[in-house]
């Protein structure tokens, strides 16, 4: 029986893919699954990934015919898994010798649908820890109590899913897939949903994952089409927040996170293609329209100056712009 799944993506990482590979060789145990989901790497990835299927116990290598995105590979890896246990991990981050199996024993202990963990993010030589903006560690918690407030970090707002291990009866819910072809903010709608109808969680305190970041091929560093999927993202992220018995306490939470992400990619709009600009503030102002008038009024007054003065100007753009062709008609 395997006990474990760990679904690791990889798109073109073999600079970095060796490292991940060496720290799954120092997690592996007779009962773990490794499934290596390459998803049509045009470099040296492919080869580098055979020879681990090769090399390293219980792993599998997955191939896509065409690249579909992190998102799409996921859920191949989870439609894939056997374990009563799941976990993910990316193609060029690394972990700690017995991560996955310390972490393991905690959730089997704790008895919850899923855990959370710190990770150490690493950016070049600089290393600096960042903790899942949790309070209680090592206690069972109810998902939802977690998703508030909207004016400060809670559980939503760490969407790693690399950052944690998931039990098998999420999958059997529906709640565990991405959705399919998000190239980026693939994880937003996911964990939004994780802790709307999951039944319970926890923090665990321990550092075992390395995420590298800063990485020259990682969309967090391409300013090219892809990177605006984030709208899409948090539009699913709306719309079903909106759906929810509480939908009424939640979508101020829902609609205040959708304008700080707003505000950060105008605020760095330079790194964008100029064709990718444009389109950015134009679905950004269509955007802002299409959130619940109250709430979203609501979510700019509780922001910096700043930042609310940046969507107010965006969204009044994107009105003045429908009139103009109004009286044009």
């Amino acid at each position: 029986m395997v006990k474990l799944s760990v679904i690791v993506p990889f798109y073109n990482v073999q600079s970095f893919a060796p490292d991940t590979l060496r720290s799954l060789r120092t997690n592996t145990r007779e009962d773990f699954e490794f499934l290596l989901v390459d998803d049509c790497s045009t470099d040296g990835t492919s080869e580098i990934l055979r020879q681990a299927e090769r090399e390293i116990p219980g792993t599998a290598v997955i191939r896509h015919e065409r690249n579909g995105g992190l998102a799409t590979a996921r859920n191949t890896g989870l439609d894939a898994a056997r374990g009563e246990y799941l976990a993910f991990l990316d193609g060029d981050d690394w972990l700690a010798p017995g991560h996955f199996a310390g972490l393991l024993s905690a959730m089997e202990d704790l008895g919850c649908d899923f855990v959370r963990t710190d990770h150490v993010q690493c950016t070049g030589r600089a290393r600096s820890v960042h903790r899942v903006p949790v309070g209680p560690r090592g206690a069972v918690l109810r998902p939802r109590d977690w998703i508030l407030p909207a004016d400060r970090s809670t559980g939503v707002d760490y969407p790693y899913a690399w950052a944690g291990m998931y039990h098998r009866r999420l999958v059997d819910r529906g709640l565990l897939h991405f959705t399919d072809g998000l190239r980026t903010a693939e994880d937003r709608p996911w964990i939004w949903r994780l802790h709307r109808h999951a039944e319970s969680f926890a923090v665990i305190g321990r550092l075992g994952i390395f995420y590298r970041r800063g990485v020259a091929s990682s969309l967090t560093q391409i300013g090219d089409v892809r990177q605006l999927d984030f709208i899409r993202a948090f539009d699913q992220v709306i719309e079903e927040t909106a759906r929810d018995e509480e939908a009424e306490r939640l979508l101020p939470k829902a609609v205040r996170t959708y304008c700080a992400v707003i505000s950060h990619h105008l605020g760095s709009i330079e790194r964008f293609e100029p064709a990718v600009a444009r389109r950015l503030r134009t679905m950004s102002g269509e955007a802002l329209r299409r959130m619940p008038a109250a709430v979203l009024n609501e979510a700019l007054d509780s922001m910096d100056a700043e930042r609310a003065a940046r969507l107010r100007r965006v969204r009044r753009a994107r009105v003045r712009a429908g009139a103009v062709q109004g009286e044009a008609a």
